[in-house]
């Protein structure tokens, strides 16, 4: 089997990574082992992946693997030098199997060698090796190698060029190889007949590789039996070479030239047990791969039990080669821990039941003890009295032993159930008793005699009673009897032993069963654990659309909904995807996602429909803090002609904040209720199956309807114009955070908005909630008109904030005492006007705080305390007719004049601060000014594009919304029908009631748990279920049961990455047991997620 590359496949490889590797940034790069790495490569909306097992491949790949939880210090010295540099080119040096890297025109260079053991060695423009993945010390073959060195490309083949392909060339190597194997220096190869040319054409002519030789070869039907001293004496022998190099010359040259290049793979039959031959054919499962290349090699085409397969593009042949062995080796680790864990399952049983078996065969075993006693009653006591006897007489233990042993090979039967030796310092004795019902009691009665046998008799009697006693031996049952006790009583002792026999057996059956299920129950954990991280390692990376970015879902008419995570994908959504004929949806709540409904592009005036407004609402309310307080509020829907992101002037909007003109439409109060899904992707050919319900099919309509009085009187609660005061009252009574204030107020209050801080009583940020006062009639082109008929909202914590100026609002008693006098307690606040007053007050205006650096009008000196008075009096009498001159000459002569220069140039300090600080922030104005202006011409320019002034669309749009505009919305459907060909599974989180006609999902509530554990907990439940035979369709035909393609798809998935569908933090999971669902399916919505009722105060009809 192939391991490593060939110098002809470096050049391939060389040549399709430059093509799809050039102009891409380095992301980051990972370890996957001690020497295989993966570089992440990337691009707006182009991603590789590219895998460097050091010393044998380097290739692109389409499947994701498990990477190391913390980098190495040579991938971590990587990410040092290489993370963010773009590739500017990727080639081979000279002919050898080494590829060079060059990032950032030239300035760092990462050189993979596939040769001997392999290195990674990164380098500067100059070639000094900055980081490598091992030392080499000097040898033969190679220079030394470490940081610091240079790098020496002058050694590598070719490095200078390719020799042009001559006779004399050949020749002269040839004659080096004839001599190589006169002197004995070559290395002894056991080769087949014609390898020897093979072999010495490859050594002397090395840009081409062995196997292409051989190709040319047979291609060119050169004799390989011919011998080197044969070609190099022919000329014309010399020739045919020649051809057949030129031949070999020929494919590298169709092989690199070409756009694609196709590769093949050579795999070998492998036919399973039981199944045709020719089944292996068309199944990848039964070949084995044993080589790939980038040309069909001829010396394979003759072989029945080869077969070639072909692919487009060389990286996807490498990648699919190599794949396939780590499939292999995963499978087989994945085998041997499922093996591990069923003889450990096995090894448990079998102890459990084996120690249940010996308390089962205790309780047996003395059961017919105890009958064995009871059958042989007689002999029994007999037995025991003469033993009781004979110790009562004193005889000695021994003697008694050795007196029983000569009556038993007399043939005494009450002396042959005794077996010895007797356990007298036990005070119990052994005897062999027949059980009862035997057919095999000896009637030894008949036995007895008066007269003494005779030698012979005697010999005679012993063989037969030896073969007796052993053919007894085996068929009677050893019993202990207590001496001291009756018969019946050691029969009643045996039986009390089996009840605690059975006891005991009861109490290890119920440890043992509750211990081995444990120990299962830790084994599957243990297997499941193994096998999550085995099955990690390797698996097919899906396909991520743009959309997958923002909070997404289709809603149940077929409309697209997108929402901003953040203030920054808000801006994102605004500048590139909200187009004419879109919908903006909103709430009024702190945290409230951005969401805009895409419309359809060829009917962007075709009203969207009820039910969709009310999902995307129902989405920007839950994203909100009404999740967690549980508080059930509304939304708002406007047109995408009325958000902006122009600010009146001196006003300025922060990332994510957008000014709304004209009138918001409110929708009913929002469900809390969202859902967990699974979006399944299908082919174009299985769009057919489905049918849309899409409002370009529908009659048609004029531009008035248009989110008109369709919608509009079943969702917008507060549209009526004329009823201005009343919808301010009802917005008070909703939101009572925001106060109803005149325009001006409002403007100030929005000024002094932190957009790091929650809303506050006297501190709203921008009107949240007040649709209903922005001025319907209001003049974009006059300025006082725009901050009065405009409206700012923003995403999250993200307010549109506005900081020209700074207004404070007093309470009546505050007003009363300016009025009196200088406020001490608003002494150290900067000067601000006092517009904001009540009606009542207009005509009485006072300034409100004590003067600043920069404030030209004085305020009113205080009054000076009684003590000060008097003094300050004296020292005006003493001093009234000193000038300044006569002033400033006592000061020097004092020594004070030095004291009182310092404050003037403290005095001069501040003053070019305080210039500086004007400058800068003229500065920051214009900056301001020309962003503002910017913004302006980027709205206006906006606004013609919408109504349709441009010939030619937004620049902006992105490329992924156009390819998701061709392949359409039908692609992705919730419930596959039959025949459906299924290419991806999507995870998506939507409202409840856009889940309506999806197979795989679980509701989710305002709730404690973690949204990742609810994740893991959802798709582990599926899991289960997919275990179940019952709930698993294996011919794909019930549309209630999973089918084993949507499993596979969602066991893709990996955890981590599913997590960020969900767009709330907590929440609950409210999902029926599919194992107890009838129809076994994996819906949320059925068996046990309704509660049961009962008890005492419950009721039926």
């Amino acid at each position: 089997m192939k391991q490593r590359f060939s110098s002809l496949d470096v050049k391939v490889i060389a040549h399709e990574l430059s093509k799809r590797l050039v102009s891409l940034r380095v992301s980051n790069i990972y370890d996957l082992s001690t020497r295989i790495f993966l570089l992440k490569f990337q691009k707006p909306d182009h991603r590789e992946q590219l895998v460097v097992d050091s010393g044998f491949r380097c290739h692109l790949t389409s499947f994701a693997r498990e990477t190391a939880a913390a980098p190495s210090p040579f991938v971590a010295r990587l990410r040092k030098f290489l993370r963010t540099r773009r590739v500017t080119a990727v080639s081979q040096v000279g002919t050898d199997r080494i590829l060079d890297f060059q990032f950032s025109d030239g300035q760092y260079r990462l050189f993979l060698e596939f040769y001997a053991g392999g290195n990674i060695i990164l380098t500067d423009g100059e070639l000094k090796i900055l980081a490598l993945l091992r030392n080499v010390d000097e040898g033969e073959e190679h220079e030394k190698l470490r940081i610091g060195l240079k790098y020496n490309l002058s050694l590598r083949q070719n490095y200078g060029g390719i020799s042009p392909l001559t006779k004399e060339r050949l020749k002269e190597g040839l004659q080096k190889s004839i001599e190589k194997q006169s002197d004995g220096t070559a290395k002894k190869i056991k080769s087949k007949p014609g390898d020897v040319l093979r072999r010495a054409l490859a050594v002397s002519i090395t840009e081409y590789p062995p196997m292409l030789v051989d190709h040319a070869l047979r291609v060119k039907e050169f004799d390989r039996s011919t011998t080197l001293e044969q070609v190099v004496e022919d000329e014309s022998l010399q020739d045919k070479l020649l051809e057949v190099l030129e031949e070999a010359k020929r494919v590298i040259t169709d092989i690199t030239s070409a756009e694609t290049t196709k590769g093949y793979i050579i795999a070998k039959h492998i036919t399973p047990e039981g199944s045709a031959s020719d089944n292996s054919v068309t199944s990848n499962k039964n070949l084995k791969y044993d080589d790939f290349h980038p040309f069909r090699p001829r010396q394979f085409e003759d072989d029945p039990a080869k077969t070639f397969l072909e692919f487009d593009g060389f990286n996807k042949t490498v990648d699919e080669f190599f794949s396939s062995i780590e499939g292999q080796k995963l499978e087989s680790r994945l085998q041997e821990r499922e093996e591990n864990a069923r003889k450990r399952i096995a090894k448990a049983r079998l102890d459990h039941e084996r120690r249940v078996g010996v308390l089962q065969q205790e309780q047996e075993l003395n059961i017919r003890k105890a009958q064995a006693i009871t059958a042989n009653l007689d002999r029994v006591e007999e037995a025991k009295a003469a033993i009781n006897g004979l110790i009562a007489k004193g005889m000695d233990w021994v003697e008694v032993d050795h007196l029983i042993e000569r009556e038993q090979k007399q043939g005494n039967p009450v002396a042959e159930i005794i077996k010895l030796p007797l356990k007298l310092y036990e005070n119990t004795a052994t005897f062999l008793l027949a059980e009862k019902g035997s057919q095999d009691e000896l009637d030894f009665e008949g036995e007895e005699t008066d007269s003494e046998p005779s030698d012979s008799e005697e010999e005679e009697h012993e063989k037969k009673s030896k073969g007796n006693t052993s053919k007894a031996h085996d068929k009677r049952l050893t019993v202990d009897i207590d001496l001291a006790l009756s018969v019946w009583a050691n029969a009643s002792q045996y039986y009390d032993q089996k009840k605690f026999a059975a006891v005991k057996e009861e109490r290890t059956i119920a440890a043992s069963t509750k211990a081995l299920k444990s120990t299962e129950k830790k084994i599957e954990a243990d297997l499941k654990k193994g096998l999550n991280k085995e099955k990690d390692v390797l698996r097919p990376v899906r396909k991520t659309y743009w959309f997958e970015k923002y909070v997404y879902f289709i809603s149940s008419d077929g409309y697209l909904v997108l929402g901003g995570k953040d203030a920054q994908q808000n801006e994102i959504l605004y500048k590139r995807y909200l187009r004419k004929g879109d919908v903006y949806v909103h709430a009024d709540l702190h945290g409230a996602a951005s969401v805009i409904i895409k419309n359809s592009p060829s009917t962007p005036d075709a009203p969207v429909p009820p039910s969709t407004l009310s999902q995307a609402g129902n989405l920007a309310v839950s994203t909100s803090s009404a999740w967690d307080s549980k508080a059930v509020m509304s939304a708002w829907w406007v047109n995408a002609d009325q958000v902006s992101k122009t600010a009146p002037t001196g006003e300025y909007l922060s990332t994510g904040g957008f000014m709304i003109r004209g009138k918001k439409n409110f929708l009913p109060p929002a469900q809390l209720l969202l859902g967990f899904a699974v979006m399944f992707e299908i082919s174009e050919e299985s769009k057919v199956n489905h049918v849309k319900h899409r409002l370009e099919d529908a009659a048609p309509f004029s531009n008035d309807d248009k989110m008109g009085t369709g919608t509009s009187s079943a969702l917008a609660a507060n549209t009526d114009e004329d009823d201005k005061p009343l919808d301010d009252s009802d917005s008070d009574e909703d939101f009572p955070d925001a106060k109803l204030e005149s325009a001006s107020e409002d403007e100030d209050e929005e000024l002094t908005t932190n957009p790091l801080e929650g809303t506050r009583e006297n501190d709203t940020p921008q009107n949240l909630g007040n649709g209903s006062e922005i001025e319907q009639n209001a003049s974009v082109g006059e300025e006082s008109t725009e901050s009065e008929g405009e409206s700012e909202y923003g995403h999250q914590n993200t307010t549109s904030e506005q900081k020209p100026k700074a207004s404070t609002r007093h309470s009546a008693r505050e007003r009363r005492l300016l009025r009196k006098g200088p406020n001490p307690a608003t002494e150290s606040q900067p000067d601000v006007s006092s517009e904001a007053q009540d009606d009542a007050d207009n005509d009485s205006q006072a300034p409100t705080s004590a003067p600043t650096s920069t404030q030209t009008p004085k305020p009113k000196t205080a009054p000076l305390p009684r003590g000060k008075r008097g003094k300050v009096k004296k020292l005006t009498t003493k001093y009234a007719n000193q000038d300044e001159e006569e002033r400033e000459l006592a000061l020097r002569l004092l020594g004070s004049k030095a004291s009182r220069e310092q404050p003037t140039d403290n005095t001069d300090n501040k003053k070019a601060k305080e210039e500086e600080a004007a400058a800068q922030k003229q500065r920051r104005r214009e900056q301001h000014l020309r962003a503002q202006a910017l913004g302006k011409a980027s709205e206006e320019a906006r606004r013609r594009e919408n109504e349709g002034e441009t010939e030619g669309g937004d620049a902006l749009v992105d490329e992924e919304a156009l390819r998701l505009e061709q392949v359409g919305l039908d692609a992705f459907v919730g419930r596959p029908l039959p025949g459906d060909e299924i290419i991806a599974a999507i995870p998506v989180c939507a409202p409840w009631a856009a889940l309506a006609n999806y197979k795989f999902k679980a509701k989710l509530q305002p709730g404690s748990v973690k949204k990742g554990k609810a994740v893991k907990e959802i798709l582990s439940r599926w899991d289960v279920a997919a275990k179940e035979p019952k709930n698993v369709d294996p011919k794909a035909e019930d549309g209630e049961k999973m089918w084993p393609r949507e499993i596979e798809c969602i066991k893709a998935w990996k955890e981590v990455e599913v997590y960020g569908v969900v767009p709330v933090k907590m929440c609950r999971v409210m999902m029926g047991d599919p194992r107890k669902d009838g129809k076994g399916g994996p819906g949320g919505s059925k068996g046990s997620s309704k509660a049961k009722r009962g008890g005492r105060g419950s009721k039926r009809k």
